[in-house]
């Protein structure tokens, strides 16, 4: 059952790496350095799909049994999950309703030279049109 609803592979150093896509979790067990010991990590997967870096880890000796391991990585997931929770607003305080944004870019207005320029433009191409029928040059 883990395989359909998780992803399971070994990371660059030769570690298990264990993604949780519906959750949006990891974790990994990698050798800790000493003899008989594990290190689990845990951390976010982010929007696109990258992993965030570890945000808790800890050491197991493996002498320890499955139930024990599989609660330390219960513990470093809830943490994990713990961490990612939006932070509650203090109490007391109403939030103001905020005007929703509009997608797109912002609009600029012309400024004072902007509108003189265009003014002449505007006067320059009359004046050639008026022209060119008064004198009727074809």
């Amino acid at each position: 059952m883990l395989w359909r609803q998780h992803t399971v592979y070994r990371d660059r150093a030769g570690g298990v790496v264990i993604r949780g896509e519906h959750v949006q979790r990891w974790i990994s067990l990698a050798p800790s350095g000493r003899k008989d010991e594990i290190l689990l990590r845990a951390g976010r997967i982010l929007d696109g799909g990258t992993t965030a870096p570890a945000r808790s880890e800890t050491v197991v000796p493996l002498c320890t049994g499955t139930g024990e391991l599989a609660t330390a990585c219960r513990r470093l997931l809830a943490e994990t999950a713990a961490d990612a929770a939006p932070p509650a607003p203090a109490p007391g305080r109403t939030k103001r309703s905020e005007k929703p944004k509009r997608p797109g870019r912002k609009r600029k207005r012309m400024s004072l030279a902007s509108w003189t320029i265009l003014a002449c433009v505007v006067g320059v191409v009359a004046l050639y049109a008026y022209s060119t029928a008064t004198t009727g040059t074809r």
